[in-house]
């Protein structure tokens, strides 16, 4: 299973791509939307997006893609997730998070984390991304160096931290060592045209006060993004008021590391202080609705947080727990959980989370500068859909059309730093030849393990037919 021929240094800077007679939505400032438009790509950037007639007569040597009864669009961010454990879908199913995580994932993790597994459910995972359109996502895992090889050789775009927690992970046998691995990653990725190293804390209450404020401090040495789960479960922020006085995030404040590179994963449980201190410090929120909802861990206060001024992307956080990493499914659970629980249809309308999973989540991840919308100048990260189809009409509304009927199979094509990855739901880079039957190998080694070490533990066996 070769990963793949994709070479970031080899691309032509004068190739140019042509999309022409294509709907355009750009998200930008402006919020423009044409019926009819072309966009020009020149090497990895926009050049023009717009009304243009003479496109092909002014670059004749550009490869056209008619866009005629398709939609452009940016790609989608996933602002969190761990695309390794693509592996674990299905593995253990319908319990509360902390049982999830210490008797069943953590167990199996220790068990079957490692680079030539990692490298497995990562480029599974990058299948499924882009086959349901999203172009730049943020990870926390182990192996990040593996990662990093797939989404380099797949041609997506990434920011990859290796989640540092205060037992022996796989591949880091101490916190100081994930700490060395980490700035080692840095240094050796630094320079990559699509991937951002980023540090990662994997909870405040799996992280010592001191792993925490030198991993920020090591983010801050770099100026990268650092991510930490925080206020996901009301078990974590009861815990957290008894052993530490503070709320989980008035905690991370009393560290001193609530800053404007802070990625806060869940923030479920956030009372209105935390909502003004996290408005305060330019902290970001990785709203995971999805996986809030099948843990029962509770709602993100989404609406009041963007009040405030908090900027809120979409994560889908890893399959184990969710269990897909389709952004287009999260965007219409998102909108219509929102208008749900606060009994108000006009909460989180359609163009509001269209943003957050688009130039919202560019934001959130430090990269609004360079993706998120379809501008002159921005790097060319966009997605194709397919329009001829019955639940693509009539087209009153493009927002709400995306959220409310459009679906990550509607996908298309998938352009990234202005190269055609995916071509009608075909992978130009990514080798799919062995991928699932590979996948289901290591799956049947992991459902026999899951089931002994059940029998060790006194559980209940998750497998029983």
């Amino acid at each position: 299973m070769a990963l793949s021929s994709y070479n970031h240094q080899d691309i032509r800077q004068e190739a140019v791509l042509i999309i022409k007679n294509a709907m355009v939505l750009s998200m930008d400032s402006q919020s423009n939307y044409w019926e009819d438009a072309t966009i020009v790509i020149r090497g990895n950037t926009i050049e023009s997006v717009g009304k243009m007639q003479d496109a092909e007569e002014k670059y004749p040597e550009a490869r056209v893609i008619d866009g005629a009864g398709k939609l452009v669009m940016p790609g989608l961010v996933n602002t969190h997730t761990h695309v390794p454990m693509t592996i674990f879908r299905g593995y253990a199913d319908d319990m509360p998070l902390h049982e999830w995580l210490y008797e069943y994932i953590f167990p199996i993790e220790s068990e079957f984390i490692n680079a030539e597994n990692v490298t497995l459910g990562t480029r599974l995972a990058m299948a499924e991304m882009l086959r349901s359109g999203t172009t730049t996502f943020n990870d926390m895992y182990y192996f990040v160096d593996e990662i990093a090889r797939v989404v380099d050789a797949t041609g997506m775009r990434a920011v990859l931290s290796e989640g540092l927690i205060d037992f022996a992970a796989p591949g880091s046998p101490t916190p100081e060592e994930g700490l060395r691995i980490s700035e080692e990653l840095i240094r050796k990725w630094g320079s990559h045209p699509r991937i951002t190293i980023s540090v990662s804390a994997h909870a405040p209450y799996s992280c010592s006060a001191k792993l925490i404020q030198d991993g920020k401090a090591l983010a801050d040495k770099y100026q990268v993004p650092f991510n930490i789960h925080l206020a996901e479960t009301r078990k974590e922020f009861d815990q957290s008021i008894a052993r530490t006085g503070f709320t989980p995030a008035g905690y991370l404040e009393s560290l001193g590391v609530l800053d404007k590179n802070l990625i806060a994963a869940h923030g479920v449980h956030l009372t209105p202080e935390d909502i003004d201190l996290l408005a305060a410090r330019g902290v970001s929120v990785a709203h995971n609705p999805e996986c809030n909802m099948k843990l029962a861990s509770g709602v993100a206060p989404v609406p009041t947080l963007l009040k405030k001024g908090v900027k809120v992307g979409f994560g889908t956080d890893g399959v184990a727990s969710n269990n897909n990493l389709d952004l287009f499914e999260e965007i219409n659970t998102a909108a219509m959980l929102h208008k749900l629980i606060s009994n108000d249809p006009t909460v989180l309308d359609a163009k509001t989370v269209v943003e957050m999973a688009t130039i919202g989540g560019a934001t959130v991840l430090g990269l609004d500068k360079e993706i998120g919308s379809l501008e002159p100048g921005k790097r060319a990260d966009l997605i194709i859909l397919d329009m001829k189809q019955p639940h693509a009409h009539p087209v009153y509304n493009i927002y709400s059309l995306l959220v409310y009927s459009m679906k990550g199979s509607d996908v298309e094509t998938v352009v990234i730093d202005g190269r055609i990855v995916m071509e009608n739901r075909k992978f130009t880079y990514l080798d799919e030849e062995g991928l699932y039957a590979r996948a289901e190998e290591v799956a049947a080694q992991i459902r026999e393990r899951g089931v002994e070490l059940a029998v060790l533990n006194g559980k209940k066996n998750l497998h029983q037919s």
